[in-house]
């Protein structure tokens, strides 16, 4: 007599590495790829949040270092959110884009930068991207400080001749500039006007009644090969981007040292460049909470957002010496980072975080990877995620 073909079931150690959460009815595919994704890494974790037309119809997460309110630091992710609070106050007729900067900040006119614009300060275009003898941790806390120094700092290069990352300093310079405006600090305005009406889980200045919370950034565990071609890819230690990236004759730690959000004191004070805490969740709502949705006004007019992420600085970037498309503070999607459509901005993040909003789709989008994704910046899994999402979103619209 011949026995049936044995059956076996995939077994916790499978079942555990398989996400959980919600897709709504159309969105499947998006599931289908992230369990592909955590089955073929047991070190991957990852968060995803889609909010479309103001309904959550992706809310997954998956791994062994993410639980479903796992919050951590986004690195450069934190750059959008902060960006919005700069939208804000261009919504309620605060400055002008095309104002010279030393109008609101008549320090910053020093070493002939009188003319240099807002909208070239925040599209990366000043050429401030840092100071000879860096920054000192405590000046990223106190960014008062930081900006005094900035301020009496001639550019590296000819103002809007070219763009460059300003990795660290457009967090100073928009913190300053939110000073100057208002006299608060960008993050007591993004927590009181933004954040707290709306009970968004992201922070800029983590609490310490949420640290039970945070997980904490984990660095990349390359393989042979990615580790040969990073390190191929190193810069000089005494470059721009050293500069830029507060590195000269250094490196940057893999999970960004005393400065990055692993450091108590970095994530509680929020700082507007890097110290973002949150979860894919908070991000998404964040950008929901620009395009607004049934029920809810959008956070900035159509005039507003229109201004803020108009294309501002596109091509070869002096800083990271690669093509790179920037709005007002916001990332653009080019082809090198083709992660939504024309019309769509946010902000990535060094561990592979990327979040935005796409007004094409009405679409709000968020992704946190751990640990840190290679190569840096938007993890390509993520962006798979946002085109499995949007191509969903074209079927039901069919």
């Amino acid at each position: 007599m011949m026995k049936s073909p044995a059956t076996h079931s995939p077994g916790p150690a499978v079942e555990t590495r398989l996400s959980t959460g919600h897709v709504a009815p159309g969105f499947e595919s998006v599931r289908n790829a992230l369990d592909a994704m955590l089955l073929s890494d047991p070190r991957f974790s990852a968060q995803i949040t889609a909010v479309w037309r103001g309904e959550t119809v992706v809310d997954l997460t998956g791994g062994p270092d993410l639980a479903a309110d796992s919050v951590t630091g986004v690195f450069s992710a934190t750059k959008g959110v902060a960006a919005t609070v700069i939208g804000l106050l261009l919504e309620r007729g605060l400055f002008d884009l095309d104002e010279p900067m030393a109008t609101y900040w008549p320090e910053f006119a020093a070493e002939g930068k009188g003319e240099i614009t807002v909208r070239q300060v925040f599209s990366h275009r000043a050429g401030l991207v840092g100071v000879d003898d860096g920054f000192a941790v405590e000046e990223f806390i106190d960014s008062a400080r930081a900006a005094a120094r900035l301020a009496a700092t001639a550019p590296q290069w000819q103002p809007g001749s070219t763009h460059g990352y300003h990795a660290l300093t457009i967090g100073i310079l928009m913190e300053e500039f939110v000073r100057r405006l208002t006299g608060r600090s960008l993050q007591e305005v993004y927590e009181t006007e933004i954040r707290a009406p709306r009970e968004i889980d992201f922070y800029l200045g983590f609490p310490e009644s949420e640290e039970p919370r945070f997980r904490e950034v984990l660095p990349p565990a390359p393989t042979p090969a990615e580790a040969a071609e990073l390190s191929a890819r190193a810069s000089s230690t005494d470059g721009i981007q050293a500069l830029a990236f507060n590195v000269l004759h250094g490196e940057l730690p893999p999970a960004g040292g005393d400065m990055g959000p692993n450091s108590r004191r970095m994530r509680a004070s929020g700082f507007a460049a890097i110290d973002g805490i949150g979860s894919a969740r908070g991000l998404a709502h964040l950008y929901q909470a620009i395009l607004g949705g049934p029920g809810a006004e959008p956070l900035l007019s159509k005039t507003t957002t229109e201004q803020m992420s108009r294309e501002q600085s596109v091509g070869p970037d002096r800083v990271l010496v690669l093509p790179t498309s920037f709005a007002i503070v916001y990332v653009k999607p080019n082809p090198r980072l083709d992660f939504a459509s024309y019309r769509a901005f946010g902000h990535d993040g060094a561990g592979g975080v990327l979040a935005f909003a796409d007004p094409v789709h009405d679409l709000a989008f968020g992704y946190v990877p751990m640990p840190m994704q290679l190569p840096g910046g938007a993890d390509p899994k993520g962006i798979e995620l946002s085109r499995l999402i949007r191509a969903s979103i074209r079927r039901l619209q069919q």
